[in-house]
């Protein structure tokens, strides 16, 4: 295992591309991670092979099974209550795919029975699944080691930005619903207190650049409101030869 620097700031290299249209933040991300790796494959490519919700947009998890089936190693931390039970990590044994097979049969939630069976796809092909203590800590840990970390958040939070409505996503502070949004963490500053994310957006409120470093309390309310859109979660994605599950 990688020795942990205890570092005030860091920052790891990575092209983040503009995502194409609304619904395609999340293979943009993953797409950034494959090139950070080495892999050279097209953002068309790459959008293509991810699957689609019928709402629009994708699930971390479905990044996860694309990413699992290219041959990466790839550990997803879950702060959604809504998929997985706490006491599922708490008790020695817990089966996590038989019950998430047995959640899909009793809940009604067509949304909710996607996410369960891409969870048991993704843990078949040798996913990690686990939950800790989101902190600025956990995110310092995965980036010291070099791997950037794609997550699941809320953009309404992040942005703080009204809520959106309607096909179209027009701004909407009384009809509209909280949206989700996928970015990658790729460093932080100790002494500002700060996470350096990478946006698919170009047109986001923090920088015309896709880049930009805002409060990591800001950034960890955002991904634990993630859990308004089925995500929530932090995914590390690295190739076979990073060596153990992170």
């Amino acid at each position: 295992m990688p020795s942990i620097r205890k570092t005030k700031r860091h920052h790891l290299q990575l092209t983040m591309q503009a995502q194409p249209d609304d619904t395609t933040c999340g293979p943009t991300c993953l797409h950034a991670v494959y090139e950070y790796w080495g892999e050279q494959v097209s953002l068309t490519a790459v959008i293509d092979s991810v699957p689609k919700l019928e709402t629009g947009g994708t699930l971390g998890v479905l990044l996860g099974i694309d990413a699992l089936q290219r041959g990466y190693q790839v550990t997803l931390y879950t702060y959604n209550l809504q998929v997985f039970d706490p006491t599922w990590f708490s008790t020695l044994g817990v089966d996590l795919a038989a019950k998430l097979e047995a959640q899909a049969r009793a809940k009604t939630s067509l949304k909710l029975r996607l996410a369960c069976q891409a969870y048991v796809k993704f843990l078949k092909l040798g996913g990690v699944v686990r939950s800790a203590v989101l902190s600025g800590s956990l995110i310092r840990k995965h980036l010291n080691r070099n791997v950037p970390i794609l997550t699941g958040l809320s953009s309404t939070n992040l942005y703080q930005a009204s809520r959106e409505y309607g096909p179209n996503d027009d701004d909407d502070d009384i009809r509209g619903n909280p949206s989700g949004h996928f970015v990658v963490l790729s460093g932080y500053d100790r002494k500002l207190r700060q996470v350096h994310i990478l946006d698919p957006l170009q047109a986001n409120p923090h920088s015309p650049t896709r880049r930009y470093s805002i409060d990591i309390d800001r950034v960890i309310n955002s991904i634990l409101l993630g859990v308004l859109t089925y995500d929530a979660n932090l995914l590390m994605i690295k190739p076979p030869a990073a060596g153990p599950h992170a």
